[in-house]
C-alpha cells in the first residue's frame, strides 16, 4: 500500500468552490483506480467520487453528482476533486485512497458555512 497526502481544503461559503488535491507515492499510481471519500465526525466514511486507472471512467455519489468532478494526472501521481456549488452538508474531512486499502492519509478539512 502507498501513501496519500491530501490538500486544498478550507472554509468556503455556500455556493462556493474548492479544488482538492491528493498526491500519491510508494506505488504504481497509474495502475490503480482511485476514490475520493469523506467523513463527518460520528459517521461512516463514504465514497463520493471514483476514477478508473486512466481517468476516462468516473462515477459519483448521488449527493455530489453534477457538482463534483474527479480527475487525475498519472504523470504527477495526483488525483483532484473539483467541488462546485458547495453546500453545508458537504462539510467533512476528505480523503483519497485506492479501494480496499486500509492505510489513510490525514485528509483535508472542508467547511461550508456562511
Amino acid at each position: 500500500q502507498g501513501q496519500f497526502v491530501e490538500s486544498g481544503g478550507g472554509l468556503v461559503q455556500p455556493g462556493g468552490s474548492l479544488r482538492l488535491s491528493c498526491a500519491a507515492s510508494g506505488f504504481a499510481f497509474r495502475n490503480y483506480p482511485v476514490y475520493w471519500y469523506r467523513q463527518i465526525p460520528g459517521k461512516e466514511r463514504e465514497w463520493v467520487a471514483r476514477s478508473d486507472r486512466f481517468g476516462g471512467a468516473t462515477t459519483y455519489a448521488d449527493s455530489v453528482k453534477g457538482r463534483f468532478t474527479i480527475s487525475r494526472d498519472n504523470a504527477k501521481n495526483t488525483v483532484y476533486l473539483q467541488m462546485n456549488s458547495l453546500k453545508p452538508e458537504d462539510t467533512a474531512v476528505y480523503y483519497c485512497n485506492v479501494p480496499g486499502w486500509n492505510f489513510w492519509g490525514q485528509g483535508t478539512q472542508v467547511t461550508v458555512s456562511s
